[in-house]
């Protein structure tokens, strides 16, 4: 899985890249096939800056979300939770929707 993080109009404190990094990695437990993890903060107003997160996922369109706050981990917590009701529905679309096996369909209540 790739995470890339970018800052727009200014720099992120020293200590909060391997922060992003370890809460952006625990949406792989939501949904396996996340590909890719793109964090873009945008830092245009020092007092709120917000977050977008882009996730890319195998077989389902991208996820995005973002959040303003007046922290970039605050935006971030508010980012996160939008983004896992995302997955939560793809995976959902995914795996929820199959159809019945041959082998599981009842023969005997068939009427000839």
């Amino acid at each position: 899985m790739q995470i890339s993080i970018s800052v727009r109009h200014g720099e992120m404190q020293s200590g909060d890249q391997p922060l992003i990094e370890e809460k952006v990695e625990k949406l792989r437990r939501l949904f396996d096939r996340v590909n890719a993890i793109e964090v873009i903060i945008d830092m245009k107003q020092l007092d709120n800056p917000s977050v977008e997160l882009k996730v890319s996922a195998e077989h389902a369109a991208d996820c995005i979300a973002s959040a303003d706050a007046t922290t970039v981990l605050g935006a971030l917590d508010l980012a996160i939770p939008k983004i896992e009701h995302q997955l939560r529905r793809i995976k959902e679309k995914v795996t929820g929707h199959r159809a019945t096996g041959h082998k599981h369909i009842d023969s005997t209540s068939r009427a000839d």
